[in-house]
């Protein structure tokens, strides 16, 4: 116990801290139980990009679904790069030392202890590297998902495309949630920062983050747009209408508008 106050300075430090470790690193095992019995953003998301994936096997031209994974890469690296930049203020304003220290208290933040001082900072640092470490996991594993769409063959029946389905999407929602995660860090670092002026702003804002990720997940426009979509690929017939390249038929194509009036005037002058 007194190493605990010698080390935090007071018992709520050590108590808001508790309830920040609480909320971030419990807000994901909570979410994923509740999304077993109510729709949530973070399952309701998982059957969309199924169905993505699932019309992306059986599609001739996946023009469309690259240019939507090279949106996904670009999202990925911009949040990786800012990151990493932030990280670098952090680990700056940690190995100054006294001039941190000096400056934080012209700021009004909480400078009780030098060393609770750079224990608060760490923590902001140890929440943008959880979410650094995300980004590029998850920038790895969508090239490995890239590799697979490009590999999945033209020449399919329907059988084999569901179990290509599986095998890409089995890739590409890790990737994805790890995106998520990473994004989600960005809350969690504004939490613990929070901790700079105190206690209970550490507590409150800690709350406040999870609450206000539990709102965007479950009631929020986004997630209602998102739970009737989901009911609406659930009661999709699969395959969408049957391609050509499922029973190896070419039908011809219908002549254009424009064509058909072209042969309409020569009749027509002819006449």
């Amino acid at each position: 116990m007194e190493l605990i106050v010698k080390l935090f300075g007071s018992w709520r430090d050590f108590a808001a801290l508790l309830v920040f470790i609480f909320c971030w690193l419990g807000y994901e095992p909570v979410l994923k139980a509740l999304s077993k019995k109510s729709g949530v953003i973070f399952k309701d998301l998982t059957i969309v990009r199924r169905a993505w994936m699932k019309e992306m096997v059986i599609r001739s031209f996946k023009l469309y679904d690259s240019n939507l994974i090279g949106h996904g890469v670009n999202s990925m690296s911009f949040f990786a790069s800012a990151n990493l930049i932030l990280i670098a203020a952090v680990a700056g304003a940690i190995f100054t030392g006294d001039l941190s220290y000096k400056s934080a208290h012209a700021l009004g933040i909480d400078t009780s202890s030098s060393a609770l001082l750079l224990m608060k900072l760490a923590l902001v640092m140890v929440c943008l590297a959880r979410g650094l470490l995300n980004f590029i996991w998850a920038l790895r594993q969508t090239n490995y998902a890239v590799a697979a769409m490009g590999a999945v063959p033209e020449n399919i029946d329907p059988q084999s495309a569901q179990a290509f389905t599986e095998a890409v999407s089995d890739i590409f929602e890790p990737a994805m949630s790890n995106f998520s995660q990473g994004v989600r860090g960005y809350y969690f670092s504004l939490a613990a920062a929070a901790w700079l002026f105190g206690p209970i702003p550490l507590a409150l804002a800690s709350i406040g983050a999870t609450a206000l990720l539990a709102w965007r997940q479950s009631r929020s426009q986004a997630a209602r747009g998102l739970r009737r979509m989901r009911e609406l690929l659930e009661e999709h017939p699969y395959p969408t209408r049957t391609r050509p390249i499922y029973d190896g038929k070419i039908e011809d194509e219908p002549e254009n508008a424009a064509s058909q009036q072209d042969k309409t005037n020569i009749e027509t002058k002819a006449g």
